[in-house]
């Protein structure tokens, strides 16, 4: 199959991949694996080449991006049960001060997010957020809006959260994350500037029925329950290790030293050593928290959330092999120039139909990166697209993320963990979480586009 044909049968795939997910509720894993095989029938890939085809694409992520994913998640569960996250917001807290409280609780979300789930990072830093408000005055649907904003953009841009990590190295990356997590940063702030703007003005207009009596005893209530926090140092660690790591190790790869200290520091920072390192300054924690007995089920519950992800994400990267083999990106770069104009916006918009029709961003983000391909290779929609570069490559993976987070509403599980958190009914979240990430999806793509032309990707 070639020509019109296979781009309609490409786009019918999609389309019923989505339905499959969102209105079947078919689990993600078997939807993709299921219209993978499907569409390599349908488009003629030869039969005796299809188990080969769907093999390549699921081993990829386990020989490349899976182990990070697990010790990225293995380390933000740390942080978590350790206490040491909610240490984090407070040593924020305490920069930021009570007089901004808004910008205190977007900082806290989002560094928070970088190594733990959104859903969670809001349950975590929400005793604060209700005790802030309570001892600040300030609109409660503001600081809703502000922390949920700041943990959503590090959750979409900044690994080593396993989306944007699978992403990057979905699309060729993985030896290159601190790339990818400048390329974060940077996009995060046009992104979490617009969020403060819209929680400023939405919490003026929206009202929260959110009952706040019993703020103080109840974040008292969570300290207790942690008991002695760690120090804010050692709570930075385990984040900051990796990233220094991939930094002298990314510095090493072009700078030359002496041979044995050049390899040594390109070693140190390569991903999985450098979060390996960081899992190994956060196993402190769990002894200085008296809770070292509970690695094995901190780990056992790591491997039951990495898991879904490792796996969707392989998924993804079997339905990008078999579009790969189906000839369409071949289509595709004979009709180069048509697609030129529609460039960085092409990720973006695959990732926010995905995520608006089925919820999950991580599925959005892997599934759009697997579509996308590796940047280094010629068969791959990256090539067609004429992102070929690591910077480029960066850059999608930023426009899948920017995707990725638009839009929240009832299919999302975030929007129901900040609706119901932040005492706002449905209607409400309506007006304010799927408006502010419709309004953060859309900054984003748009910086990220001036980032192209600025950078002539």
């Amino acid at each position: 199959m070639t020509g019109l044909p296979l781009i309609i049968t490409f786009v019918i795939a999609i389309i019923v991949m989505i339905v499959s997910i969102s209105k079947f509720k078919i689990h993600p894993f078997l939807s993709i694996m299921g219209i993978s095989l499907i569409l390599a029938l349908v488009v003629g890939i030869p039969l005796e080449t299809i188990p080969k085809t769907i093999g390549t694409g699921f081993s990829s992520i386990f020989t490349g991006i899976g182990l990070v994913i697990i010790l990225g998640t293995l380390i933000g569960l740390i942080l978590e049960r350790t206490g040491a996250a909610i240490r984090l917001s407070d040593g924020i807290l305490k920069v930021v001060g009570p007089r901004h409280p808004q910008l205190a609780m977007m900082i806290i979300g989002w560094i928070v997010s970088i190594p733990v789930f959104c859903d969670s990072g809001f349950v975590i830093v929400n005793p604060i957020r209700k005790s802030l408000c309570k001892k600040t005055k300030a609109s409660s649907v503001a600081l809703t809006m502000a922390l949920a904003g700041g943990l959503y953009a590090s959750h979409v841009f900044i690994p080593p959260t396993p989306g944007p990590i699978a992403a990057a190295g979905m699309v060729g990356l993985e030896n290159n994350l601190l790339l990818v997590i400048a390329a974060g940063v940077a996009v995060s702030v046009p992104c979490l500037i617009a969020a403060y703007f819209f929680a400023s003005y939405i919490g003026k207009r929206v009202k929260s029925d959110e009952e706040m009596d019993d703020d103080k005893e109840t974040y008292e209530a969570l300290l207790k329950q942690y008991g002695k926090l760690p120090s804010f140092f050692a709570s930075l660690l385990p984040i900051l290790m990796p990233i220094l790591l991939m930094a002298i190790g990314s510095v090493a790869s072009v700078v030359p030293m002496n041979d044995f200290i050049n390899q040594l520091c390109v070693f140190l920072g390569k991903p999985v050593i450098a979060l390996t390192a960081g899992l190994l300054c956060a196993i402190p924690l769990l002894a200085f928290t008296h809770k070292t007995k509970q690695l094995y089920d901190i780990t056992q519950d790591t491997l039951k959330t990495a898991g879904p992800i490792i796996f969707i994400t392989a998924a993804g990267s079997v339905l990008g092999q078999v579009i790969v083999e189906a000839g369409f990106v071949q289509y595709i770069q004979t009709h180069a120039a048509l697609l030129s104009s529609v460039g960085i916006f092409f990720p973006f918009l695959i990732a926010a139909i995905l995520k608006s029709s089925q919820g999950s961003s991580t599925v959005a983000i892997t599934t759009t990166a697997g579509i996308m391909g590796m940047f280094s290779s010629s068969s791959s929609m990256m090539y067609a697209l004429g992102m070929t570069t690591p910077l480029s490559a960066a850059m999608v993976v930023m426009a899948i993320g920017a995707g990725a987070m638009t839009v929240s509403h009832a299919n999302d599980s975030y929007f129901w963990v900040v609706t119901n958190f932040g005492g706002l009914t449905p209607e409400k979240g309506y007006k304010t979480q799927t408006m502010m990430t419709l309004v953060m999806g859309i900054s984003a793509i748009i910086s990220i586009f001036v980032f192209s032309l600025i950078f002539k990707l």
